[in-house]
């Protein structure tokens, strides 16, 4: 199981799910990219920018496979972390046994992400504000003022503009996303025609990724499975561990 953390998190996230699953499952937790160890080589403002594309993406991981002689596996994503599950099963359907995504904002990012990642403008204003802490705090209490943020978010945000080395990961964050735009169309051939167990888990009070963004878009999925927890945002604790759990098996 390839695990792709949230955002502000690390590779140990689902830490939680080695109870109830670590027998049926071995666990790679990643620290996904500008997240604790996990560093660009050439880690420049202009480096970031190129983006990381799906392709490239899907280089590394067969790249991972193939050095720990892994033939197929199942992944699972958790929020931000959904985007680069989802694109791995995008590029590698052939691979993938399971796809799992948890508060799954790959399917509708919300305006402050698409704004800042896919909006050119709004990706100079991020640019332009990442040295400055005030800078940084006016920006989100102004998307909190006009309805891109909630206040989890803001919270959530809010603790990772504390250095200049975390407001620059955030940037940096919020660039690489660009490339990982769920292809629907994709994404729900490579689920259906390899016959991928999919398992879409939401959180009742989660404002910012409810069941309702997938009411277009899960129909298409042959038998997914949908499940609807009552909890908030932060999802991955050990009741989401015990529900997973009872899933798989």
């Amino acid at each position: 199981m390839l695990c792709f953390h949230g955002f502000g998190m690390h590779g140990k996230q689902f830490l939680a799910l080695a109870p109830e699953l670590g027998n049926k499952y071995t666990f790679w937790g990643f620290d996904l990219f500008f997240h604790k160890e996990t560093k660009l080589k050439d880690n420049s403002l202009a480096a970031v920018k190129t983006g990381l594309t799906k392709k490239q993406l899907a280089d590394l991981i067969v790249s991972f496979c193939k050095a720990k002689q892994i033939d197929r596996f199942s992944v699972i994503g958790y929020s931000m972390g959904s985007h680069y599950a989802t694109a791995v099963v995008e590029e590698l359907p052939f691979l993938i046994n399971e796809y799992i995504v948890a508060a799954p904002s790959s399917i509708k990012p919300g305006r402050m992400v698409s704004f800042f990642s896919r909006n050119a403008a709004g990706n100079k204003i991020l640019e332009k504000i990442v040295l400055s802490k005030n800078a940084m705090v006016n920006l989100l209490v102004t998307c909190k003022k006009i309805g891109l943020i909630d206040a989890e978010g803001y919270n959530i945000l809010l603790k990772e503009i504390e250095t200049e080395d975390l407001r620059f990961n955030m940037y940096a964050c919020f660039t690489y996303l660009r490339f990982l735009i769920t292809d629907e169309a994709k994404l729900t051939r490579s689920l259906n025609d390899y016959a991928i167990r999919s398992i879409f888990i939401f959180g009742k009070r989660d404002k910012k990724y409810p069941l309702a963004i997938g009411k277009t878009f899960l129909p298409r999925i042959k038998n997914a499975e949908i499940i609807d927890m009552d909890e908030s945002h932060e999802i991955i604790n050990k009741r989401f561990a015990a529900v997973l759990g009872g899933l798989l098996l």
